[in-house]
């Protein structure tokens, strides 16, 4: 009979720990509901800028080509082929199609006319994907337009550029993909491990009753994960230079940012430490926790192709925000005047949890 009692005190020592309770649910439902809607391996919505210096309805039917199929989502049209890089260097666009004077009349002339289309690679798969749709549209556009009658075959030769990449690679996104993944990591695991380890060990308390203040004990188990994961990004740096990434921004600016989006990473960090009880809570809440971050961040597919619901909670992950910083940078040369929407994002994301975060560790 030692057995069952075993078996029973397990199960309700178990059934006590509502944190270890809370992540298995969250692993069997949330997780596998946010996992199913955004690694959707069907890329949809890609953002699409058109400028169109025709204005005919030949151009227009092929702008209506390129929505309908649900593949791309018509973001603006514009008369300026030249306004049409902004959107590029945002990333509020992932293609741009630039359609030339006279589209209509040389297609009635059944003489070639060349489109152009920009992709952003700095994501390469979603480049990819997105050369692969705008090629599959421009056949179907002229074998419907070879379809109606007395027309001649149209000789439309799409011109495709990929900007920022243009060997559509994926060293550079991943390389800085999982630079941005670690510093996240790094910034939630250490906060949480480091506090969760006094109080398992109860040496938080000897530290409260020294003339210590709650406030120096706060940061200094804060700020030594701000500087080791900056003093990080130089061996980080020297890989990047090893696989070829090109670096055309500020890396004094990349710095600055980093710090800005460790902040929002280490009040998480303290979160996750004020609910944890054990070592292995943290560890388990950290490691599950990181799941949707990196999921809505847009490391895995593009944001656009989530669901809207899905897009809108994106806005709130700071991974997001600073993937977006670390491929402006590094790929695009982007500076503050590009880059300050995201770096917004950051103040008022990670600003509040590090408030949030010294309440929190302060009332216990």
């Amino acid at each position: 009979m030692r057995l069952p009692s075993l078996l029973h005190k397990e199960l309700i020592q178990f059934t006590r720990d509502r944190v270890v309770l809370f992540l298995i649910l969250w692993l069997y439902t949330v997780e596998v509901v946010i996992c199913a809607y955004a690694l959707s391996l069907d890329m949809q919505d890609l953002p699409l800028v058109v400028a169109d210096a025709d204005h005919s309805p030949a151009s227009r039917e092929l702008v209506r080509a390129f929505t309908e199929s649900g593949d791309f989502r018509l973001m603006a049209q514009l008369d300026d082929p030249a306004a049409v890089t902004g959107y590029l260097e945002r990333g509020q666009a992932r293609a741009v199609l630039v359609i030339g004077e006279g589209f209509a009349r040389h297609l009635l002339e059944g003489s070639e006319q060349q489109l152009q289309l920009l992709v952003d690679g700095s994501n390469a798969n979603t480049a990819a994907v997105a050369r692969g749709y705008a090629l599959q549209t421009v056949e179907a556009f002229q074998r419907q337009w070879a379809a109606l009658p007395e027309t001649p075959a149209p000789g439309v030769i799409p011109h495709l550029r990929t900007w920022y990449n243009p060997g559509v690679t994926n060293v550079s996104f991943v390389v800085l993909s999982m630079i941005t993944l670690a510093g996240l990591m790094v910034g939630v695991a250490h906060p949480a491990a480091s506090i969760v380890r006094e109080k398992e060990a109860g040496t938080i308390e000897q530290l409260m009753v020294t003339p210590v203040r709650t406030e120096e004990l706060f940061f200094a188990k804060t700020l030594p994960t701000l500087l080791v994961g900056l003093v990080a990004l130089f061996p980080s740096l020297a890989l990047v230079g090893w696989f070829g990434v090109p670096v055309r921004g500020s890396l004094a600016l990349f710095f600055c940012l980093t710090a800005l989006f460790l902040i929002s990473a280490i009040g998480l960090g303290v979160l996750v430490a004020a609910i944890s009880r054990t070592l292995q809570q943290a560890l388990l809440l950290t490691f599950f926790g990181l799941f949707p971050l990196m999921f809505l961040s847009g490391t895995l597919v593009p944001v656009e192709s989530m669901p809207r619901l899905l897009q809108a909670a994106s806005l709130a992950s700071p991974l997001r925000h600073y993937l977006d910083i670390t491929l402006g940078i590094f790929l695009k040369g982007t500076g503050l005047d590009i880059l300050w929407p995201h770096v917004l994002a950051l103040v008022l994301i990670g600003l509040p949890l590090y408030g949030i975060a010294w309440v929190i560790f302060r009332r216990q």
